[in-house]
Parts: structure tokens; C-alpha cells; sequence
């Protein structure tokens, strides 16, 4: 089943960003319980953690819950995203976790998984996983929908993500988020070859007009949000390219859409035409063996390879790296073999 996008927020980085420009009426009043009647599905306790996380800023300065507002004041705040009143059952799933201490935990998912659920993914998610594994916890024990959860990937790309285990943990990741402070980097296996050896694709991103269920770059000021996707070619396979994409912004498909919009879409990548035969020759072993890679490697050939935080607790810089999995790794290595022999013998170039 495919995952339905439709139902998600545009971004995936799962945070909000508020920003309150106040009224020369206003009343002067705590900060805290100005922002609890002000913003919807938000608790007292929630803007208080926000302010203890420095989350909560007031002309560009972090302030106390305890902060009294004034007219003229501007008011920025970032939160974690808030819960869903759908109701998640605890699943006991395997999670490849790969760092774990009292704050946080980094997970490395394998492909097929759906991050968190929506309409037609109601079970089997990493979230369901993570209710389980954690749920003496109290941010994994309250089946809200994303527990410790600021970003996630899709369910066909593998790779890491770094999940909160407590709420000031998750408020501060947020805001590093938010400030672009977490460093992630992805490797795919792309069509085409490139003139240049690296390159920056800036375009906003949003729903496509006709197809809701996917993703599609608009020019500057007409739909979308602003998306940075900065790229380097690794390796160069004459019909494919190895290329490392490194996040500057987290909408939702960027790389694939981003990849896509140079025409370099990601090798096998169904929704975003990437499962056709794009480049190469009308050899009929030709035709074979990209058939035999696109079975190899039956996804999106996109892994989250690395990613870099400051650790919400201590402040330490940490940074986690995972190996690519086999069907990348395998589709990736035979290319490089046909690359290297020359192709077949007696090719018809396009």
C-alpha cells in the first residue's frame, strides 16, 4: 500500500512556528497564559516547557513563561508538533537502534515501514514501534499519534532518524530544526550524468494541483514552501550518477521532487518517474539489465545515510552514520561493474 501523503503535513520536519505581533490594546499578561488562549490544542504546561526549551522568543530575545507581554512586543515561538487525538496501539515491531540514551534515540528504518500513521497506515508504523518499546515512558504512554517524533522520511527510503524521549528533548530538537542546526545527509542513485560535480536545486514545494498525493517545485511566490537541497555526484555510471544530497530545508519528498525537477529523478522512484527507463541505449540487454536493477532494488534508491544534532540534554555534537542497505548497495555495485566493463558489446546509443 502506498503511503497516502494527503493526510500529512507538508513538511518533514514536524514542528510549528508561531509568530504574534501584539496589539497596542493588549492587556499586559504572562506570556504563557497569553499563548495557552491564543493557540489551539496547546496546553499551559506545553508553552512552559517551549519557554524552558528557549523556544519562546520575545523581540528575538528567549524569555520566561513567567515573561509579562507588552503592546508592540513580537512574539516568536516553536513547538514540537502537536498530538493527534487518534489513538495509537502499541506494537512490538523491530527497531534497528542505533543510539539510545535517557533523551534520545536514533533509529536506522528499513524500507516499507510508514513513519507515523495516517489513513490507510494505522498499524505497523515506526510510532507504533515506538509506543511499544517505550511505553513506560510518559511521552510514549500518553497514544498520542507522534510520540518524541520532529521529522520523519518515507516509507520506501531507509536511513536514520533521531526520535525524542522526553518532551523538553523534542522541544529542543524542534528548534534546531527550525534554525536548520541539524545536519542530514542522504545518498542516492539517481538517472543521468551531470556536467557539474555539485550543485544547489531551490525551489518551493508543495501539493501538486491535480494529484494531491504527490509533490511538485512552484516558482517563488506562487504555491509551496521554500525548499534547499544541495547535491555532490559521488560516483558517475554513464546512464546513472551516485549523489550525495545534503538537506537544507525538510518539505515533504524534497530530494525526489527537487532530483525530478533537474531531471535527475531517483532511480525506480514510481511516483516520481523514476521506474522507466530514462537514459541509456535501446539494446535489448540494455533494456535487461536495468530491468534486473529496478528488481534488485524494488523502491526509491534513497538512504538517509547520516545525521548530526546537538544533544538536547548535554549540548554535545553528535553525529550517527549508517551504511547503505543491501538493495542499494547491490543495485549501486552493479553499475559500477557494467560502467566498468563498457556496456555491451555492439550498444545502439540513443
Amino acid at each position: 500500500m502506498q503511503e497516502d501523503i494527503s493526510a500529512q503535513p507538508e513538511q518533514d520536519e514536524l514542528f510549528e512556528h508561531h509568530r504574534i505581533a501584539i496589539d497596542k490594546g493588549q492587556a499586559i499578561v504572562r506570556i504563557d497564559k497569553f499563548l495557552t488562549n491564543r493557540l489551539e490544542n496547546t496546553s499551559r504546561s506545553r508553552i512552559q516547557n517551549a519557554a524552558d526549551a528557549g523556544n519562546i522568543l520575545v523581540n528575538d530575545k528567549a524569555v520566561r513563561s513567567s515573561y509579562k507581554i507588552k503592546p508592540g512586543d513580537v512574539i516568536s515561538i516553536v513547538l514540537s508538533f502537536p498530538p493527534s487525538e487518534v489513538e495509537v496501539i502499541p506494537e512490538d515491531l523491530p527497531l534497528d537502534i542505533v543510539y539510545e540514551d535517557d533523551h534520545v534515540v536514533v533509529i536506522n528504518k528499513e524500507s516499507g515501514m510508514v513513519v507515523h500513521p495516517a489513513y490507510g497506515n494505522y498499524s505497523g508504523t515506526l510510532v507504533n514501534a515506538l509506543a511499544y518499546h517505550f511505553k513506560d515512558l510518559p511521552l510514549f504512554s500518553s497514544g498520542e499519534m507522534r510520540p518524541g517524533l520532529v521529522h520523519r522520511i518515507d516509507k520506501d527510503t531507509t536511513g536514520l532518524l533521531v526520535v525524542a524521549k522526553t518532551e523538553l528533548a523534542m522541544t529542543r530538537l524542534a528548534k534546531d530544526f527550525f534554525d536548520r542546526k541539524i545536519y542530514r545527509r542522504y545518498i542516492a542513485l539517481v538517472w543521468g550524468d551531470f556536467e557539474e560535480n555539485e550543485g544547489t536545486v531551490i525551489g518551493n514545494i508543495g501539493r501538486n494541483l491535480k494529484n494531491r498525493k504527490v509533490m511538485d517545485v512552484f516558482p517563488d511566490g506562487d504555491f509551496g514552501k521554500h525548499a534547499v537541497t544541495h547535491y555532490k555526484v559521488l560516483e558517475r555510471f554513464r546512464y546513472v550518477s551516485v549523489v550525495e544530497c545534503r538537506l537544507e530545508t525538510g518539505r515533504t519528498h524534497q530530494i525526489r521532487v527537487h532530483m525530478r525537477s533537474i531531471k535527475h529523478p531517483l532511480f525506480n522512484d514510481t511516483e516520481y518517474g523514476g521506474s522507466e527507463i530514462l537514459r541509456g541505449t535501446r539494446f535489448t540487454k540494455y533494456k535487461q539489465f536495468v530491468n534486473n536493477c529496478f528488481e534488485l532494488c524494488p523502491r526509491q534508491a534513497l538512504h538517509a545515510r547520516s545525521i548530526g544534532f546537538k544533544h538536547p540534554a548535554t549540548g554535545k555534537e553528535m553525529i550517527f552514520d549508517a551504511e547503505l542497505p543491501a538493495d542499494i548497495a547491490s543495485c549501486i555495485e552493479k553499475w559500477r561493474n557494467y560502467s566498468a566493463a563498457g556496456g555491451h558489446p555492439g550498444e545502439e546509443q540513443e
